[in-house]
């Protein structure tokens, strides 16, 4: 087995290989002044099981890096390449839900068959259909393992589990069974991307501490909007978890200004500085569910206990 890193996020690849016990494998990836990529292995990997990780977070160089990686393996002739993307980007377009728009999701699926991926380890996909765009192997895994175990130690006093919308409520409802909360949905509507408004609550928030979970926060305009109308109906205290920690935009002023108590996120992506400083975000690796997840398809052993949505037993 041979580990590589794209450079979307090294910290966490190292991380990966040091729970594995391993180091990462060297390669060389250099960007031309016009931009363009230039990927070379430094270490012979014919015939060898490469696992590549690099999540494809935004700049789109990001996801091209990874392809030109995957590309380069096979023509190096390695036995099997796995693509582990933490974060699978361009993922929020999953449907066509209006005229004239591309289905991104499917797109990406495809560049990543078609470069030469065997099979793909990734982490709270955004719609969990994304899985039947592919047809090679697809694990899914889940953070909840991570954030499941955190919560239960807090022990957070009449807690309700919140979905920000219905795609959400299957994820929110694990959380909710696990922890012997209560079931809250929100209604929204998009009047444009990025933008989504509260129109309904379903479910008791008054006098509750909430627990509001997401796969991702972008801009925080959901997420803001959601803990100003939970703390409007009532609610105690609001607490966020996400997997993903995108905060584009202004979504720091947005989060500061929601008056939201804390927010617990991943490390599938870098978080910047400026979010660590506010002291309203709080990292949870999920680096071990990763190691195992690599470690477990290497030795062609099952996975099942990491992708099961209602097990944490594994960390």
């Amino acid at each position: 087995m041979l580990v590589f890193s794209g450079r979307s996020h090294p910290v966490l690849a190292s991380q990966i290989v040091k729970h594995l016990g391993k180091t990462l494998g060297v390669c060389d990836i250099k960007t031309f002044s016009d931009g363009e990529l230039w990927v070379k292995y430094r270490e012979n990997i014919r015939g060898r099981d490469v696992f590549i990780i690099q999540s494809t977070n935004p700049p789109a160089e990001n996801l091209m890096e990874l392809l030109i990686m995957i590309d380069a393996a096979k023509r190096a002739s390695a036995q099997r390449v796995t693509a582990v993307i933490p974060y699978f980007g361009y993922a929020r377009q999953d449907r066509k839900d209006q005229p004239r728009v591309s289905v991104t999701a499917k797109l990406v699926a495809n560049l990543l068959t078609s470069a030469g991926t065997d099979r793909v380890i990734s982490m709270d996909l955004h719609a969990p259909q994304i899985q039947g765009f592919f047809d090679i192997p697809l694990d899914h895994l889940y953070s909840s393992a991570v954030f499941l175990k955190h919560f239960r130690r807090k022990k957070i006093p009449n807690l309700a589990v919140v979905s920000p919308d219905v795609g959400g409520i299957k994820m929110a409802r694990a959380y909710a069974k696990r922890l012997k909360a209560d079931l809250v949905v929100l209604d929204k509507r998009r009047p444009q991307q990025n933008e989504a408004e509260v129109l309904n609550i379903i479910g008791t928030v008054e006098g509750k501490n909430v627990l509001l979970v997401d796969d991702m926060i972008d801009t925080a305009g959901t997420f803001s909007n959601a803990v100003l109308a939970l703390k409007a109906a009532g609610a105690s205290d609001v607490f966020g978890a996400c997997t993903h920690p995108l905060f584009s935009g202004q979504a720091l002023k947005k989060i500061v200004d929601s008056k939201v108590k804390k927010i617990w996120v991943t490390d599938t992506i870098p978080l910047g500085p400026e979010l660590e400083k506010t002291g309203l975000v709080e990292v949870r690796s999920v680096t071990k569910i990763f190691a195992e997840a690599i470690k477990r398809t290497h030795l062609h052993q099952s996975i099942s206990s990491l992708f099961d949505v209602d097990k944490d037993k594994i960390i």
